[in-house]
């Protein structure tokens, strides 16, 4: 069902010829005319960086299989999100979609994931944004059953609306449909990664380091976006990029902070 005049962006942080990013596009081309800008390479772990101090470049590519163009560009995702609106469009579209993940975005993670701050950053500039992530780090991911997932989220958001600063993080089990056990509203797991740093030597003898390490995960939730996947539930997580916390200023104001007196004044 297409809805005239309806224009959505698709962006991705796993590069524009990702299997994700087909997928997505292809599971929202229905809702109306497509906007593609994605990386010419994978930025995994960006978070939301932009480019500074070096030139951006944004390429016509065809997606594999398709006839369908998008745009190849040279910085990160963010850097693909204001291109695409101050350049490309010129005006912001109704809807941004970033991913399909390969792999969770989910507890800590949304902190460094390029995927959520593309999507971040289209909320930043007040436009409805939606995350996809899959459960599934491999460069062959089934992305079968997140089509029908992914559409019934973007007509209940396209329908409803977004609060003004929040967007919304969904991340689906890397299981088929008929065994996912429904879509649950969560909250950000506390989690937390624990890097271990591979040190090695290089042809100059001099040492270089590969980062690697585990996820520990602090919450015993069950409503929280991690209880959620590992329980075959698609969850749907609303997130905001103001990090104030707001509960704690009035607790600041309590330690009556004030301005010193400079001794040599």
């Amino acid at each position: 069902m297409n809805q005239e005049g309806i224009e959505i962006l698709v962006c991705n942080d796993d590069g524009i010829f990702a299997p994700g990013l087909q997928a997505l596009v292809a599971a929202v081309s229905s809702f109306g005319k497509v906007h593609i800008v994605a990386p010419d390479k994978p930025q995994s772990g960006m978070g939301h960086a932009i480019t500074v101090g070096h030139p951006l470049r944004f390429t016509p590519r065809t997606l594999p299989g398709t006839k369908l163009i998008g745009y190849a560009g040279s910085g990160t995702p963010v850097d693909c999100v204001k291109w695409a609106i101050g350049v490309l469009l010129k005006h912001k579209p109704d809807l941004i979609v970033s991913g399909i993940n390969h792999g969770y975005n989910s507890s800590i993670s949304v902190v460094y994931s390029g995927t959520m701050s593309a999507a971040l950053e289209g909320c930043v500039l007040g436009v409805p944004s939606i995350g996809f992530s899959l459960g599934d780090h491999s460069e062959d991911a089934d992305f079968s059953s997140c089509g029908e997932i992914i559409h019934s989220v973007v007509s209940a958001v396209l329908k409803n609306g977004l609060i003004a600063g929040t967007l919304l993080n969904v991340n689906i089990p890397p299981v088929s449909y008929s065994q996912l056990a429904g879509i649950k509203v969560t909250r950000q797991a506390v989690g937390r990664w624990v890097e271990e740093f591979d040190t090695r030597i290089d042809p100059q003898g001099k040492p270089y380091y590969w980062l690697g390490g585990k996820f520990l995960l602090d919450d015993e939730g069950e409503d929280t976006d991690e209880w959620a996947v590992s329980h075959n539930y698609v969850s749907v997580c609303p997130v905001m990029y103001d990090m104030t916390d707001h509960n704690r200023i009035a607790a600041l104001n309590r330690w009556h902070l004030t301005l010193p007196k400079l001794t040599n004044a």
